[in-house]
């Protein structure tokens, strides 16, 4: 009898489980943040232990799974509108190569050591630090390289000025901008950057996208 009530509640928590993660969005296990992984690891120890002790209510665990779940989706709609929600809950990316030349004082600041930086430079065949235009410390942990072209010209990738009417800083600094230059453009073009979704810079243009260009 007790292994049938095992085998009961395991087959019910697969189902359920994996309900409640179809709910909470598709997202790639190396791409989790910090955040999915806590709900997960929280969801996948609640139901262990749901499991360990067969004679508990099942309630203490479905209630506890749906508040996490209750969270989950606030904090992903919280990320969504407020573009400072999503830096304190996510963090931001961090600028580890700028033009060949680390950045010591960021990956101190990431707890990111040279051992891991070399590892995954030489994964992606790159011998020399100077054929690195720049790369970028995802939330995730993953480290994205940007490699000169042949010509070892600086390459068309856009760069984010303004996302949700909040100017990226480090963005100016690698472009070597201001904030002077960049509300020059707005004020020359009548825009305000509270009225911007996503502004980009490329090819030596801004493209500016408005949130009421958006499809509602």
């Amino acid at each position: 009898m007790d292994l049938i009530l095992v085998i009961i509640r395991t087959i019910f928590f697969y189902l359920f489980v994996l309900i409640i993660f179809r709910i909470m969005g598709k997202r790639e296990v190396g791409k989790l943040s910090i955040q999915d992984l806590v709900v997960s690891l929280l969801i996948a120890e609640l139901v262990a232990i749901s499991i360990e002790n067969y004679k508990d209510s099942i309630l203490l665990t479905i209630i506890p799974i749906l508040i996490l779940l209750f969270f989950e989706l606030t904090a992903g709609y919280l990320s969504l509108k407020f573009n400072k929600f999503r830096n304190i809950l996510d963090g931001r990316p961090s600028l580890i190569i700028n033009r060949g030349i680390i950045n010591y004082k960021e990956m101190i600041k990431q707890r990111y050591n040279l051992d891991d930086l070399l590892l995954e430079l030489r994964s992606n065949g790159i011998k020399n630090l100077k054929d690195v235009e720049y790369a970028v410390l995802e939330n995730n942990g993953k480290l994205n390289i940007f490699k000169y072209n042949f010509l070892n010209a600086e390459s068309a990738n856009p760069f984010p000025l303004i996302l949700d009417g909040i100017i990226q800083k480090d963005t100016l600094n690698y472009l070597e901008k201001d904030e002077k230059w960049l509300n020059k453009y707005l004020r020359d073009n009548n825009l305000k950057k509270d009225e911007i979704f996503y502004s980009f810079y490329k090819n030596n243009k801004i493209y500016v996208i408005k949130r009421n260009e958006l499809i509602r």
